[in-house]
């Protein structure tokens, strides 16, 4: 069985003047507004394609990370993650770093370290961001 995802946005006007609105289709979220200054410099109150990939690929990893531990015996109490995605102006989308903190009752730093980095490797966001440098941070609670 597959599972199709939808999102869409509506943009008016040019790159640097215009602004748009993202709808997150499937789970009737949103809008979020959307436009080219806070892609560019930054914002706390506009979204950007590179935070929603950031929400994807900390949401990705995560589960693939839950799934591991659980696969070794070891499965979380919690996991918290988060993805900074880097946006440049002109050059486009340079690298994600994922910042994992977990609790893991019974599981030593250097296995999960281990599981991390191959749940980084293995999660389907992941292995969809072969263009770019992804970094890892991974640390028990």
């Amino acid at each position: 069985m597959s599972v199709t995802s939808e999102a869409s946005t509506s943009w008016k006007g040019s790159l640097f003047e215009g602004s748009g609105e993202i709808a997150l289709e499937t789970s009737n979220q949103g809008p979020f507004a959307v436009n080219w200054k806070a892609r560019a410099e930054g914002s706390t109150s506009v979204t950007t394609p590179e935070e929603l990939l950031a929400a994807a690929h900390s949401s990705c990893f995560s589960m693939a990370l839950a799934h591991a531990l659980a696969e070794n015996g070891t499965p979380p109490t919690s996991v918290e993650t988060t993805a900074s995605v880097t946006f440049v102006p002109g050059k486009g989308i340079s690298g994600s770093h994922l910042n994992v903190e977990a609790v893991v009752p019974g599981l030593s730093a250097e296995d999960f370290a281990r599981i991390a980095a191959g749940a980084k490797d293995g999660c389907p966001v992941s292995q969809a961001l072969t263009g770019i440098e992804i970094t890892l941070e991974a640390s028990l609670a």
